[in-house]
């Protein structure tokens, strides 16, 4: 059910002059509705987000092994056909700098997240997209100025840390899924939550072809200036033309511990059909499927840049489009296999592409084995719409907001857990097996496979707010 148009009834905040005054309408202040779609939003920013990722580990490889004489950083790429032991440190270095980097917003990141998320309930979506595009912002303009005046590498960390502030990308990417669920039925959510994923998808592509060709034939801080640029579109998108979602937004105070008691009222208080266990179970699922997705690809540059593949950016950049590519084969996916299957096994079937895949890229010595992994991979993501449509079905409509909250905290966790596990797992076992925490990943997925089949088998009902919604 679309949420009410501004020339329908449902959407005034004001009556006519003349009319009675509606009770409580004194909080409710007008508000320019706009008439664009959210998935535009994530397009932009997930565009800006994908151009800057491998961007960054990529300048980091290059600025560190530059500082030790390592001969093997060109631009270009490649690197020695060889065992070299100042390769060994400059991937040792490049992983802890990722690491502290993204330790650097993890904390204020979770205050803040579950602060606006409750609120963007009462205000609506439009500021929250606005503050997190606004961080984002501030962190492209420290990348570009680290970048242009040679700063140290530690202010990038500052840049992440201003972001996280602001919300950071995980508030922007839940108060878009939120919106998804404030004009969704019950039984359209799952694909709607797929279609913005597709946007990923699309847009990672995108911006990771044109990223790796970009920095070979000029270097890093004109793809910083065009990310700087889409960055403004956003924020300026999401003040003036986004459609706000939430029917009837009204005034809240920001800093309150009311918005923190919502998100405990998500576990603590009773509803229909609401299961503490069943809402605990997927976000355990999805924390672990997360973890796997955020510490294989902070990894996976750099094992594409080293020995034996030795790859330039070119490469890295069809590898990372190839990444996103999963984003959109995942709606095609769930698109058909919904005619004959439920949602629960179409995510185990996900599950098992990814274990395969990670299994493939454990053993890749070769770009053709590499892409291979990528192509298995690439049927690997419709398990984290299934999860999200599963977790919004399961709270009422005015717990949206809160719910994405919460689950942008999961993703900051393991956001978190990824990086701390994965770059500090990877440099430790280079030694005996290279591609071991790829095989590590496999085994974990076991996990979520599992969790899932249980609750489906378990209580196979359709959520309550089927009939709500």
């Amino acid at each position: 059910m679309d949420a009410p148009s501004p020339g329908e009834p449902g959407a005034r905040a004001a009556q006519a002059p003349g009319e009675p005054a509606e009770s409580g309408s004194a909080s409710r202040p007008r508000v320019w509705r706009g008439w664009g779609p959210v998935e535009l939003v994530v397009f932009l920013a997930n565009f800006s987000l994908a151009l800057q990722r491998p961007l960054t580990t990529q300048y980091l490889w290059h600025r560190l092994g530059a500082e030790v004489g390592y001969n093997g950083t060109s631009r270009g790429g490649g690197c020695n056909h060889t065992e070299d032991p100042k390769q060994q440190e400059v991937e040792t270095l490049t992983s802890h700098w990722s690491l502290y980097i993204d330790l650097s917003g993890f904390f204020v990141g979770l205050f803040s997240a579950t602060l606006l998320g409750p609120w963007s309930d009462r205000v609506g979506r439009r500021p929250l997209l606005v503050l997190a595009s606004s961080g984002l912002l501030l962190q492209v303009i420290v990348s570009i100025l680290v970048v242009n005046l040679e700063l140290h590498v530690g202010y990038l960390a500052l840049g992440r840390l201003l972001s996280a502030l602001l919300g950071d990308y995980n508030a922007l990417l839940g108060t878009s899924f939120a919106s998804v669920a404030d004009v969704s039925t019950a039984s359209s959510r799952t694909l709607r939550m797929a279609m913005l994923e597709a946007c990923l998808g699309i847009s990672g592509m995108l911006a990771s072809i044109a990223g790796g060709h970009w920095i070979k034939a000029q270097g890093y801080i004109n793809p910083f200036w065009l990310a700087l640029a889409i960055l403004i579109t956003t924020t300026l998108y999401a003040a003036f033309v986004f459609r706000e979602s939430v029917p009837q937004p009204q005034k809240a105070s920001l800093f309150t511990l009311q918005h923190y008691r919502l998100v405990y009222r998500l576990f603590a208080a009773p509803a229909p059909g609401k299961s503490r266990k069943n809402l605990a179970l997927y976000l355990l699922a999805l924390f672990l499927v997360l973890t796997i997705h955020f510490g294989t690809w902070d990894i996976a540059v750099v094992y594409e840049l080293s020995w034996p593949l030795c790859w330039g950016s070119d490469l890295i950049g069809y590898g990372s489009a190839a990444q996103h590519l999963s984003y959109l084969v995942g709606l095609v996916q769930l698109w058909v296999f919904q005619l004959c299957l439920k949602d629960s096994w179409v995510a185990e079937i996900s599950l098992a592409f990814n274990i395969v895949g990670m299994v493939v890229f454990s053993v890749a010595r070769t770009t053709a084995l590499m892409f291979t992994g990528y192509g298995i991979l690439s049927f690997s993501l419709v398990v984290t719409p299934v999860i999200r449509a599963k977790l919004s079905k399961l709270v009422n409509k005015t717990e949206q907001g809160a719910l994405f909250s919460c689950i942008a905290c999961v993703s900051g966790i393991a956001m978190l857990s990824a990086t701390g596990i994965f770059n500090s797992l990877y440099p430790a076992t280079l030694n005996f097996m290279k591609g071991f925490p790829f095989l590590l990943g496999a085994f974990v997925l076991l996990i979520p496979a599992i969790v899932i089949g249980v609750l489906e088998i378990s209580d196979p009902r359709s959520e309550y707010q089927e009939t709500l919604y």
